[in-house]
């Protein structure tokens, strides 16, 4: 088998409600810009990363896919996916122009696509070729109620709402500021216990500040948040800031998950070697792909750490990955792009049911480019 053609594309999904907010950002769409790698046995593989849905940044990445990558590709074995990975990640003059960013994206988007073809030419789910197990049980947790644009009243009614459908667990945002743009962490708190008080003793609750947080800030609010049972406090502060989430490691009760924002193996291993992270969130989208998610599961699981995917890809990579590994027990719902695959996530009774089409989860429905496909 092998490669003939790389067709791009970049899909624009509005999300829940019209517009979200967190922390740091305000976004009204999710952005996948993507690849459709053909081949000459008639399969087709699909992969794409996620974005805000800057049109001028995904036509970075589908450009860098099409006129950086695509020639490497071309006449090539998709089936041998590491030593591809490796081809495309030390090429020297795109080793030169970014080992992160841009072109890892680019990169991210080609390897689930192969990784997509790989599972398609063995006729299996991904899952299934990376070694999981039809009858594990994936926790649903979800993050789609919480944002920070919510009321306490809307907050609290998503809340239940997803009590009702039988998750166990759910994530709110922080990260609010007063009318002067200040930050409030007194009305952050006030958020939390709304949701605490909405949820049964045995129910989880996550909080995430998407970095908008100062060190100060959130050691002062960490340390409250321990009172409310919360079950780990994501990206408190910086991304990027190694010894001010080690720092918060060691002082506060209430474990740091982070990894959304990190783009490199390296980087997660100073993260880890730090005792900086509890929660590894590692986002294969982000990463260079699978190939790279699957070597920092294997690195936080041999520190005993688990594993709890970002879900910049909607739960349909991260949903086959975390069946496959060991260190995954939880992966996040947020339901944005559910109409776009042939085979969407599904939770029944707080659980992620297990899919069953050979292949990444990653096939589009033959409308997803008509309704949600932008310029490219």
């Amino acid at each position: 088998m092998r490669i003939t053609a790389l067709e791009t594309f970049i899909l624009h999904v509005p999300v829940s409600g019209g517009a979200i907010a967190d922390g740091s950002h305000r976004v009204a769409h999710w952005g996948a810009p993507g690849v459709a790698i053909h081949t000459d046995a008639g399969l087709i593989g699909t992969g794409y990363t996620g974005t805000h849905a800057h049109l001028a940044s995904d036509r970075m990445i589908t450009s860098c896919i099409e006129e950086a990558f695509g020639p490497l590709l071309i006449g090539c074995d998709p089936r041998e996916v590491r030593a591809l990975w490796t081809r495309l990640q030390r090429h020297p003059p795109l080793q030169w122009v970014g080992r992160a960013g841009i072109t890892h994206l680019a990169h991210a988007a080609i390897d689930v696509a192969l990784w997509d073809l790989k599972a398609q030419a063995a006729g299996e789910p991904l899952w299934r070729l990376l070694g999981g197990a039809a009858d594990q049980r994936l926790e649903a947790y979800d993050t789609d109620g919480g944002w920070l644009d919510r009321s306490d009243e809307q907050l609290v009614a998503e809340t239940e709402s997803r009590l009702a459908q039988g998750y166990r667990a759910v994530k709110i945002k922080v990260g609010s500021r007063d009318v002067r743009g200040r930050l409030d962490p007194a009305r952050d708190l006030q958020r939390v216990a709304s949701v605490r008080a909405a949820l049964p003793a045995d129910g989880r609750l996550m909080v995430d500040a998407n970095g908008a947080w100062d060190l100060a800030t959130a050691l002062e609010a960490g340390r409250a948040l321990a009172d409310l049972g919360v079950a780990w406090l994501e990206e408190p502060i910086w991304y990027d800031d190694v010894p001010g989430h080690a720092r918060l490691a060691r002082e506060l009760t209430t474990p740091i998950a982070l990894g959304e924002q990190l783009y490199t193996l390296d980087a997660f291993r100073d993260f880890i070697a730090a005792g900086a992270v509890h929660y590894v969130q590692a986002d294969a989208v982000r990463l260079a792909g699978v190939t790279e998610w699957w070597r920092v599961a294997e690195l936080a699981h041999a520190h005993h750490l688990p594993v709890v995917p970002h879900i910049g890809d909607m739960m349909q990579v991260h949903l086959h990955l975390a069946l496959a590994h060991p260190a995954c027990t939880l992966l996040e719902h947020i339901p944005w792009m559910r109409e776009c695959f042939v085979e969407s996530a599904n939770v029944v009774d707080g659980s992620f049911a297990v899919p069953q089409r050979p292949g990444a989860g990653t096939a589009l429905r033959a409308d997803a480019l008509e309704r949600f496909g932008v310029g490219r």
